[in-house]
């Protein structure tokens, strides 16, 4: 089961669309189209969604293979 986190290699404002992109296995600008299509179309209430989903939805954990020892 994939666990849902905002992207940090495929971000533009928050990485909620790469991140929902990677999640469902689609590319992330047709889910950033969407949002912004629904958001024209709802009169900003899916951009107040987009808003509050990034607060709550963490970032993907960063892994740093600088700082591992490798023997």
């Amino acid at each position: 089961m994939k666990k849902l986190f905002r992207s940090t290699s495929d971000s533009k404002l928050t990485g909620l669309c790469g991140g929902l992109g990677q999640w469902l296995g689609i590319d992330s600008n047709i889910v950033r189209m969407l949002v912004v299509i629904a958001g024209f179309f709802s009169f900003g209430s899916v951009i107040l969604i987009y808003l509050i989903a990034s607060l709550f939805i963490p970032k993907a954990p960063y892994n740093d293979f600088r700082f591992v020892d490798h023997y």
